[in-house]
């Protein structure tokens, strides 16, 4: 099945009325981080040299992440006609900067790796559907669901992988628990506080706890109960433990509970 292109979008379908302000500034900030998936494969590809196998789904999977990013970023062109995108780009990568040098995964293995890459497209994928269930303007809709079905066909595809190199570098259960562990902790990293910040903030001085913050107050507060469920689910599966049973229940539970305090708390403190 050929893959989507910006021309399957019904771009004149768009309603400029139905445009929400805050989902608005988080679609420029993931605009940013999709359209950078370039570098990211000179890492992977650094990190994988040598097995024929991955590589050119690594190209594949780029080249996919980069037109996510061009559909973002045009939606918000028609929110914002006066948002430069280029130029927003620019300075998320002149101040976030990826280990392009590396020749080994910073996660310590290439099946770590492939564990923390399961997390993000984990990650990506609920946060496209969520997006796409939050936003009332059809146009910005279809994308995020385009992308969420992406994400999720990624999730797949480096699931695949890792579980050759679990079996190549005999990667326990809970060295894979703790990888995953880590990368989740890393969401509020440096990437979305910079993203958000080079789309929306600037010109002003950048605060990465005032970034930080004013991303994850829009964007925890799209979350809904099946997203954080579908999550947890892919993410146990990921690190090895049963994707659904009691644990995931509670996972879950306390997940959507602790995303829309956050939320909460940080609309009251005017993130």
């Amino acid at each position: 099945m050929a893959h989507w292109t910006l021309d399957d979008i019904d771009w004149i379908a768009f309603r400029p009325d139905k445009v929400d302000p805050d989902l608005l500034r988080i679609a420029k900030a993931a605009a940013l981080v999709e359209h950078n998936g370039a570098d990211y494969a000179v890492y992977l590809n650094n990190v994988f040299a040598g097995d024929a196998a991955i590589g050119p789904a690594i190209d594949a999977w780029a080249l996919e992440e980069v037109q996510h990013g061009a559909a973002l970023a045009r939606w918000a062109k028609l929110a914002d006609p006066s948002w430069n995108f280029d130029a927003a780009f620019r300075r998320f990568t002149d101040g976030y900067k990826l280990p392009l040098d590396a020749t080994a995964s910073v996660r310590g293995s290439r099946a770590g790796e492939l564990v923390a890459r399961c997390i993000v497209e984990t990650g990506t994928s609920s946060y496209y559907a969520a997006l796409a269930d939050a936003s009332d303007e059809p146009v910005f809709r279809q994308i995020c669901r385009k992308i969420a079905a992406d994400e999720l066909r990624h999730y797949k595809l480096f699931y695949d992988h890792m579980r050759r190199y679990q079996l190549a570098e005999n990667t326990g259960r809970w060295r894979r628990v703790a990888t995953g562990i880590g990368r989740i902790a890393e969401s509020e990293d440096d990437e979305l506080a910079y993203a958000y910040y080079a789309a929306n903030l600037w010109p002003d001085a950048y605060d990465r706890r005032t970034s930080a913050r004013a991303y994850a107050r829009r964007a925890y507060s799209v979350y809904r109960r099946p997203h954080v469920e579908r999550g947890i689910g892919m993410a146990l599966k990921a690190v090895g433990l049963r994707p659904q049973g009691a644990l995931h229940r509670v996972l879950a539970a306390v997940a959507t509970w602790a995303m829309a305090l956050r939320a909460r708390s940080l609309a009251r403190a005017g993130a």
